[in-house]
C-alpha cells in the first residue's frame, strides 16, 4: 500500500498542490460554502480541485488524524470482515460506519469510517496490516479528518 506514496518538499511541486489544500481548509473552517467560491478565492479551476482533493494529504492529517475514511473490496468469503474489524480493534481503532455493498464476481466493495484518535499505530503501519489481510483488496486511504 504505502509503495503508492512519496514524501515530496513542497518547494518543488507545482504551487496548485498547495492551492488544492488551500481549498480543502477553506472549507473545513467554514470560510466559504461552496466548492466555487474556494477555488476562485485561491486561483485554480474547480477541475484542478476534484482532481487532486482525494490525493493530496498532509503529514498532519496521517498522523493526527481523529477520523479516516477507507475504500476496499473484500472477497466474499466467510470471515474476511471480521478479520479485518479484529485488526483494526487490536490496534485500538474503532469502527463508527460500516458500508457494503452486494457481492458481485465473488467481491463486495466497503466503505469503512474510522475513529483512529485511540490507535497505538500510525495510520500508514494500519494501511499496511490491513493491506495484507487475506481477502482484501484495492485498500485506499479516502480521507482523514
Amino acid at each position: 500500500m504505502l509503495e503508492n506514496y512519496l514524501i515530496i518538499h513542497k518547494s518543488i511541486l507545482p504551487d496548485y498542490y498547495d492551492k488544492v489544500l488551500a481549498v480543502r481548509h477553506l472549507l473545513e473552517e467554514g470560510k466559504v460554502r461552496e466548492i466555487s467560491q474556494a477555488v476562485r478565492q485561491v486561483g485554480i479551476s474547480r477541475s484542478t480541485y476534484y482532481k487532486y482533493k482525494d490525493f493530496i494529504l498532509e503529514p498532519s492529517e496521517m498522523a493526527n488524524g481523529r477520523k479516516a475514511v477507507l475504500s476496499m473490496l473484500l472477497v466474499h468469503e466467510t470471515g474476511v470482515l471480521s478479520a479485518l474489524l479484529t485488526a483494526i480493534s487490536e490496534r485500538g481503532g474503532s469502527v463508527l460506519t460500516i458500508n457494503q455493498s452486494v457481492p458481485i464476481h465473488n467481491k463486495a466493495a466497503v466503505t469503512l469510517t474510522l475513529d483512529v484518535s485511540g490507535m497505538q499505530i500510525t495510520m500508514a503501519q494500519l494501511l499496511d496490516v490491513l493491506g495484507r489481510t487475506p481477502g482484501v483488496e484495492n485498500l485506499r486511504l479516502i480521507a482523514v479528518e
